[in-house]
């Protein structure tokens, strides 16, 4: 199983990206493991999405880079804030 995920730093900043093990992958973007996230801090799963091959995983972290993809998370950050 792969997953497409959006994670966010506490200076607001996203990555999206996709793996098979979530929680090595949010291990390596927390510790400076990874060349594009290693200059932001505490990174927390927004959103998660499973498929059965990789190849769908990353045609949907394709589309969430999109403008309507991105319009997408925007609008799932806003209706999972906590009030």
């Amino acid at each position: 199983m792969y997953i497409t995920y959006v994670i966010k730093s506490e200076s607001d900043n996203l990555y999206t990206g996709h793996t098979n093990n979530l929680e090595r992958r949010l291990f390596e973007h927390n510790n400076g493991l990874c060349k594009t996230t290693k200059v932001n801090k505490n990174w927390k799963v927004i959103f998660t999405k499973s498929f059965p091959t990789r190849s769908e995983a990353m045609k949907h972290e394709k589309w969430l880079k999109t403008g309507h993809g991105r319009d997408f998370i925007k609008s799932y950050m806003n209706s999972n804030k906590k009030t």
